[in-house]
């Protein structure tokens, strides 16, 4: 029942910057923690950063320092501001619920990250 919407993907030169969106709707958007999942190919789909209700943070270790997730829930909106883009970010990044859902089929498309070296 809950629809994401990823956008802000693109092609970007390593040590360049990215912002990604991601567009929520549903209900109690406000209460539930999010995060952005991204999968590399021929990789396990992987969490890169959460953010609980009440704005705690946590990111995977190789991101740290260089990510940032924030989220404005008067637009049931999340966002991940990347800096320092290192060719190993190549991905697609979704965005979703945290812990992720036991459902398969409740990803949307994400978003594509390319960093070339």
């Amino acid at each position: 029942q809950v629809q994401l919407v990823e956008s802000g993907g693109g092609l970007v030169q390593a040590g360049g910057s990215l912002t990604l969106s991601c567009a929520a709707s549903g209900s109690m958007f406000s209460i539930k923690a999010m995060a952005w999942y991204r999968q590399a190919p021929g990789k396990q789909r992987e969490l890169v950063a959460g953010i609980t209700s009440g704005g705690r943070t946590t990111y995977v270790d190789s991101v740290k320092g260089r990510f940032t997730i924030s989220r404005d829930n008067a637009k049931n909106t999340v966002y991940l501001k990347m800096n320092s883009l290192k060719p190993e970010d190549t991905g697609v990044y979704y965005c979703n619920i945290m812990p992720p859902p036991p459902w398969s089929g409740s990803w949307g498309q994400g978003t594509q990250v390319t960093v070339s070296s």
